[in-house]
């Protein structure tokens, strides 16, 4: 038994999706008064118990597609696809991985944190399993597996806090930018294949999309995650304002890798290659850490400028 399959089959190039869990963390930071240096454990913990359960979802993923994987011109090449695998190992490992993830966040981190690892593994159920199998459903396919992105969101937030939760407004924009992320990935796969039968046949929901809903969707996305967002700066940590321009070239330059021919869009192994992409992606990391905890009192006095200017407007 080749052991390279089975780990392939883990997608550990995927587990750059799981940075998206470090700004709930930086943003808890704000409302909770912890010490960066406790954080840094549960923080790792956190994260490798987090990869762990993705990729419990990706095995049961390969293992559920290998039948639509076939009319994808990458993805045919897989191991499941081509039956080169065993699906008793294949599910021993999906199980086996996802106890260890959820059983190391408990441990390493907390209840909270472990339960909603749960959460994660049971919308990756949801999303590939028949007869739900959210994936096939034409816009509640990108709607669906969008929540992860929130799961995220919610993960780094556990490692700090286990009495808040993230504000409303910093959720629904963490959705649409997995959103917009996930409806650009579909544009991408849509234009890679360019057959919209053989498309329908991989994906079912391309059936019912095309090209331009696609790209449509996908920058309805872009202003919902823009307007709650920004909604959250002004309501919670204005000097997140200085990483706008940084977040706005983030997903221009996205959707431009989208649009190429081969698109690293559709295979996140070939976005860390994207070296602008990285860089704007590591720009914004630093940046929401170094803005959690420096204060800059200029802007705060800017903003309060504002109010006063409203209120002597309205009298």
């Amino acid at each position: 038994m080749s052991v390279k399959k089975y780990v392939s089959m883990t997608r550990p190039d995927h587990w750059v999706k799981n940075v998206f869990m470090l700004p709930g963390t930086a943003v808890a930071l704000i409302e909770v008064d912890l010490p960066l240096a406790e954080v840094i454990y549960p923080l790792v913990i956190g994260f490798v118990s987090l990869c762990l359960v993705a990729s419990s979802n990706y095995v049961i993923n390969e293992v559920l597609d290998a039948k639509f994987d076939k009319y994808h011109p990458i993805k045919k090449y897989r191991p499941a696809v081509n039956q080169r695998i065993s699906l008793k190992v294949a599910y021993l490992e999906y199980a086996g991985l996802l106890v260890a993830g959820i059983l190391l966040g408990y441990v390493g981190v907390n209840f909270l944190f472990a339960l909603a690892l749960v959460l994660l593994a049971v919308c990756g159920f949801f999303y590939n399993v028949k007869p739900f199998r959210m994936k096939d459903r034409v816009y509640i396919d990108v709607i669906f597996e969008s929540f992860n992105n929130v799961i995220r969101l919610l993960l780094g937030w556990f490692v700090v806090s286990m009495t808040f939760i993230p504000p409303f407004s910093l959720i629904i924009s963490f959705w649409a930018a997995g959103a917009f992320l996930m409806a650009t990935k579909r544009y991408a796969e849509y234009r890679e294949i360019g057959d919209p039968v053989r498309a329908g046949l991989y994906r079912r929901s391309f059936k019912y999309y095309n090209e331009r809903t696609l790209l449509m969707s996908s920058f309805f996305y872009a202003i919902n995650f823009a307007f709650f967002f920004g909604l959250f700066l002004y309501k919670y940590r204005i000097e997140y304002i200085l990483l706008y321009p940084v977040f706005a070239w983030l997903f221009t330059w996205y959707l431009f890798i989208a649009m190429q021919p081969n698109s690293a869009a559709q295979n996140p192994h070939k976005l860390l290659k994207e070296k602008i992409l990285m860089l704007l992606l590591a720009c914004t990391v630093v940046g929401l850490f170094i803005l959690t905890f420096l204060d800059i009192p200029v802007m705060q006095v800017l903003l309060k400028n504002y109010y006063i200017t409203m209120g002597g407007s309205g009298k």
